[in-house]
């Protein structure tokens, strides 16, 4: 942080003056605003200290319960993102780097490590000043040109400056963001912090480990990763180096673990009387943690982990025996079979939920009669037959999820990767295995839980980088208080974005899908066509099949050759299908040729729930400077328009078309990008709610003195 923002800027004349009539009831709640604005923004600006005292530091959540303290922090926060996000002070860091670099280039090694030691000793003593920042990020960059040829363009000093603020970088797919990431590591680790480099599956932790571990040891900085197969103690000896890659589904089962040794009393201070005066079994239970705290953290691809992610809760659970489990379960779905769809139940697809009638209660009760047990119990009666349904008519196989080894394997269905760790709860993994026909595995019970916005919210420095963050940028500030800062790319943008094309039926859109491929591959530029789902992807498989037409799939299925697919994909006359997987981790880089014909071509044969994995994937194409196309080629029986096809302003829609038929395709264009912004609020406004309902869990759960 800088030390050169001290004070409050003037804001506005009112701000700083006192109010009239203080007696006044409104008077004095108008006041008390006004002082939490200041405090908060004083607070806010104040550049931040490494505590050295804290043996598990993490940032204490936010209490916002009163409507005066929200508006407060709501207006603080506005306020600061955009001071700390002004264009001349975002752009500053490259003009401060740029006296350093001369003398750097004197150095040999050992003088550069020397300078390493004496930046450590002035950034533990004087905090982030711009001119100690401005000096590491010079010797960063001068380190990794020398030890892997790579210097760190102006964009990534203006993208790790971003981060080092504790914002979020929005970089264009391609412009670098795992080297950008050094800069605001190192810097972080010579002064102190522990810093959690954070991604989304764990051959990005390793890949972008190796390849950076080197810039790190020349710099006296210990680094490690952390993979979901290492051991508590390998996790441990990995999590006490300076900087530590991992993903985020690991940081936070690990942060579990050790809520679970620490229980209630996990602050500070107790920690510290614990470690002098507690005896044995207390320094054991220290012993025992496997993180230091969450201090520094950069969450890459930070709009999927922060807010594609963030709707479902994480748990630590345990088995729990239950001979009658597999019998339940199959009751269940033999009762939700026998019900009728409008005058049972309703299906909510907008919401991914299944509303019971009234006559779907009564019609259950008739139906569960002479099953007598649980199904005396109404509450857990209801529960189970809410949760068949929706294992019947919500969840579809190759979909939400893969039969893969005799076993259900959870599909992201914003990554398209396989989560194989991950299940669902309240019994509704059983009651797919049920309708798959498998083998009925014990229900889990909970230890512990948490939301990642609560993990994420408790970081004392958290910064992320993205290619797709402006999307979600509201969302981002309102919940864990980061600010988005687009980074300008280190070349002209050459990529060209075709009209969207839209069919009224599916086998129209797979047709013209089909036809385009064929054009583009005669011509012999290489293609990339992404597909939401497994079974779409496979579908268009065949297609090209039928004909003759070598390609590659990459699906859920195919996810361990993800990397050397993707990678490929850029060769003349190469056709790849993927799901949207392909829009992360890794660059389709442009082969011999391919530029001359265009660039990649990429094709999106239906839009998705959140426009940013839209965004994503046409990112694929002309990174760096390179040329590329992008064209979506849609359907009205998409499924993203399946919610939304039977209400008012679908039926506007179809008046509008008949009227302006002319104007027919640009219309439906229109009306996917309505339902697509609506989905997307929907999203949104459940993740808002899961932090409430998660919050209210965590403090009944503390209060009860158990692991959140």
């Amino acid at each position: 942080m800088s030390n050169q923002v001290q004070t409050i800027p003037e804001f506005d004349p009112e701000l700083d003056g006192d109010l009239p009539n203080q007696d006044h009831p409104v008077a004095s709640k108008l006041q008390r605003l006004k002082d939490g604005l200041r405090a908060n923004i004083e607070f806010m600006l104040r550049p931040q200290l490494t505590r050295f005292d804290q043996i598990y530091p993490e940032r204490d959540e936010p209490e916002a319960d009163q409507l005066l303290d929200r508006i407060g922090n709501a207006l603080t926060g506005t306020i600061v993102r955009k001071l700390r996000a002004r264009p001349k002070r975002v752009h500053a860091i490259v003009d401060q780097v740029a006296p350093f670099e001369a003398p750097l280039r004197e150095l040999d090694g050992e003088g550069l490590r020397e300078l390493a030691r004496e930046l450590t000793r002035k950034l533990r003593r004087e905090g982030m000043k711009d001119e100690l920042v401005a000096h590491a990020f010079a010797l960063v960059r001068e380190t990794s040109d020398r030890i892997h040829g790579m210097r760190h363009f102006n964009s990534q000093l203006i993208g790790g400056w971003v981060m080092l603020q504790g914002m979020i970088a929005e970089m264009e797919t391609g412009e670098g963001k795992t080297l950008t990431a050094t800069l605001p590591a190192c810097t972080a680790a010579l002064a102190g912090r522990p810093v959690h480099v954070i991604t989304v599956n764990d051959y990005l932790v390793e890949r972008d480990h190796a390849l950076m571990q080197p810039v790190y040891a020349a710099l006296g900085i210990s680094s490690a990763a952390v993979t979901s197969e290492m051991s508590h103690e390998e996790r441990q000896l990995a999590y006490a180096c300076d900087v530590v890659y991992c993903t985020n589904k690991t940081v936070v089962f690990d942060y579990l673990r050790d809520r679970i040794v620490l229980g209630t009393q996990s602050d500070s201070l107790h920690l510290k009387l614990e470690k002098v005066y507690g005896g044995d079994a207390a320094k054991s239970r220290i012993r025992r943690l496997l993180l230091r705290g969450l201090s520094f953290a950069i969450v890459d691809e930070a709009d999927s982990v922060l807010a594609d992610e963030a709707g479902t809760p994480l748990i630590i659970s345990a088995e729990v025996s239950s001979p009658d489990e597999a019998l339940f379960a199959g009751q269940a779905i033999e009762l939700a079979q026998q019900l009728v769809e409008g005058l049972h139940y309703r299906i909510l697809r907008g919401e991914r939920r299944i509303e019971m009638q009234e006559e779907g209660h009564q019609r259950v009760i008739d139906l569960s009669k002479s099953l007598g047990g649980v199904w005396s119990i109404t509450l857990r009666r209801e529960e189970m037959i809410n949760q068949a349904l929706t294992a019947l008519l919500l969840f579809s196989r190759d979909e939400q999820y893969l039969v893969r080894d005799g076993k259900i394997q959870v599909i992201d269905e914003f990554t398209g990767r396989v989560m194989a760790d991950r299940s669902w709860g309240q019994g509704l993994h059983q009651l797919i295995e049920v309708k798959e026909g498998l083998e009925v595995t014990a229900r889990r019970e909970p230890l512990a839980r948490i939301s990642y916005q609560r993990f994420f919210r408790r970081y004392q420095h958290l910064s992320g980088m993205s290619g797709t963050a402006s999307e979600v940028a509201a969302e981002l500030g309102s919940i864990y208080g980061l600010g988005v800062v687009k980074v300008p790319t280190n070349r002209p943008s050459l990529r060209m974005t075709h009209p969207d094309r839209v069919f009224a039926t599916d086998e129209e859109k797979w047709a013209c899908v089909l036809e385009r491929i064929l054009h583009h591959h005669q011509r012999g530029a290489p293609i990339l066509v992404g597909t939401r789902s497994v079974v779409s992807s496979e579908l268009l498989s065949q297609k090209l099949d039928e004909r003759g037409i070598a390609h590659k799939v990459l699906n859920a299925k195919q996810d361990g050759e993800e990397a050397d697919i993707v990678a490929d994909a850029g060769h003349v006359g190469r056709i790849t299908i993927a799901t949207n997987m392909a829009g992360r981790g890794t660059d389709i880089k442009l082969r011999e040729g391919a530029a001359e014909l265009g660039g990649l071509h990429v094709i999106l044969s239906e839009r998705h729930e959140a426009g940013r994995i839209d965004r994503q994937i046409a990112g694929r194409c002309a990174r760096q400077g390179d040329p590329g196309n992008v064209e979506a080629i849609l359907s009205l029986e998409d499924s993203l328009l399946v919610p939304y096809n039977n209400g008012l302003s679908a039926l506007v829609l179809r008046r509008l078309v008949s009227r302006f038929s002319d104007k027919k395709e640009m219309l439906h264009a229109k009306w996917i990008r309505y339902a697509q912004k609506r989905t997307e609020r929907s999203q949104s406004r459940i993740r808002k709610s899961l932090l409430k309902a998660d919050k209210q869990m965590g403090d009944i759960l503390s209060f009860s003195g158990r692991a959140e």
